[in-house]
């Protein structure tokens, strides 16, 4: 009886495990790319939002919904900070929970960032990063319930340059890798990019985000390459923006240059401009309606799933 009562609970915690609940996987178990061990260490620290970084192994965190509810999507979450930090919680865990509520599967990368001493080329790392998170979702997706078509990629702020880099940087994966992963293709199948940096060429761009990727004194070449609005194809994913017009930090000119270049490449998309809620507004829980943006999205996401 005793050996009974404990296989089940032992299948009820592996079920637990599984769906409705957290756990995190390493992006690679070893060789990670564009890397050397300075023996740094991860700074977590928390004031109210819990903030990573000097990040030095890759890894997601996996929300899963539960069976029933699921409807197949899942969604990559890079979090914002400037590339110089992370904001884990406000824009990558909480995220994730809301995606559980609609049945959408939240992954929140925590992804490398250029300002550590642990990369061989700096700005490399955080799109081979969300590239691999990528790779990896679709790896699991039967084991997750996830349809492998249907995994889209959120980023808030820097991270939205991030999400918006993967979906205008992407390949169909190398058929001759030995790492079954990496065989998959890291497109994204829609972007949903909040208060995003776009640019890092205009005027506009945000200076800190573009110092802390690139360096101080950036060549012209990599600020074509990583201004996003200027490597749209018709290739480019399905995308949602979401900004506030008197955001002082990421100008909302970042989102309008990026949803023009797409309508102009014939790709859906859709744009959502509040006139107040500044920067870093997240889900902007008792803002008046800018808190109804959630609504919108999950309303898009419900279109994209067809």
């Amino acid at each position: 009886m005793i050996r009974k009562i404990f296989v089940f609970l032992s299948f009820l915690l592996a079920a637990t495990v599984c769906f409705g609940q957290d756990y995190t996987l390493s992006l690679w178990d070893e060789n990670i790319p564009n890397f050397k061990n300075t023996y740094e260490s991860e700074i977590r620290e928390f004031n109210k939002v819990l903030s990573v970084g000097n990040v030095q192994n890759p890894d997601i965190t996996v929300f899963l919904p539960s069976a029933k509810m699921a409807t197949g999507q899942a969604v990559v979450i890079c979090p914002g900070g400037g590339y110089g930090r992370l904001a884990f919680d406000r824009e990558g865990t909480d995220i994730a929970k809301w995606l559980n509520s609609h049945g959408i599967a939240g992954i929140v990368l925590k992804y490398r960032l250029p300002n550590s001493n642990n990369h061989i080329v700096p700005h490399k790392s955080p799109l081979l990063d969300a590239q691999r998170a990528i790779r990896l979702v679709r790896h699991h997706a039967v084991k997750w319930n996830i349809e492998a078509d249907q995994i889209g990629i959120m980023g808030f702020s820097a991270g939205g340059h991030l999400a918006s880099t993967a979906g205008t940087h992407f390949d169909s994966g190398n058929k001759e890798a030995e790492d079954p992963i990496d065989k998959l293709s890291c497109r994204p199948d829609f972007m949903i990019l909040m208060y995003p940096v776009i640019s890092m060429s205009q005027p506009f761009m945000h200076r800190g985000s573009q110092r802390n990727l690139l360096g101080e004194q950036p060549d012209s070449a990599l600020t074509m390459y990583y201004s996003n609005d200027l490597q749209i194809t018709g290739e480019t994913p399905p995308t949602i923006l979401f900004h506030a017009s008197d955001d002082k930090a990421v100008p909302v000119e970042n989102s309008l240059v990026f949803y023009r270049a797409l309508v102009e490449k014939g790709v859906p998309a859709e744009m959502h401009i509040y006139p107040t809620g500044g920067h870093g507004f997240c889900m902007a829980t008792g803002n008046y309606y800018l808190e109804t943006w959630p609504d919108r999205c999950a309303d898009w996401l419900k279109s994209q799933n067809k």
